[in-house]
């Protein structure tokens, strides 16, 4: 049987001026545009010891995950550095509206972009219960 192997791409359609939420992204969440407007993130980018994966999920329609955000979407980027991000974008003024919180997957904490869309931000570790809470 055909089945999905990956992500193969995340898109977004803009509320407003592309091109300066494309520039928001690369200011405050590193990510380097392409002459297309857009983003190539690679696996052997990420040195996390998971070896790299992507989460996908589906929201029962009364979460309240996404909030404060209206949109029925929120995207989960792998960052290397969790406290040092949030420290750049503290000190930038960005709206932080939880986190950073320990999972037994890593660490998480969620901001919004200029659109108003909820971003999550996570610092991949292995599965292991010692990670929750630390």
């Amino acid at each position: 049987m055909a089945k999905v192997t990956g992500i193969g791409g995340v898109f977004l359609k803009c509320k407003g001026d592309s091109a300066a939420l494309g520039a928001w992204y690369q200011k405050h969440l590193g990510m380097a545009l392409e002459d297309f407007g857009g983003s190539i993130l690679r696996w052997p980018d990420d040195k996390a010891e998971d070896g790299g994966l992507t989460v996908w999920a589906l929201a029962d329609k009364d979460s309240q995950w996404f909030s404060p955000s209206e949109s029925s979407f929120m995207i989960n980027y792998r960052v290397d550095d969790l406290d040092g991000l949030l420290a750049q974008l503290r000190a930038a003024e960005v709206t932080i509206v939880g986190g950073p919180e320990s999972h037994e997957n890593g660490k998480f904490a969620w901001i919004m972009d200029p659109d108003g869309n909820k971003v999550e931000l996570w610092e991949p570790m292995l599965w292991d219960a010692k990670n929750k809470g630390a």
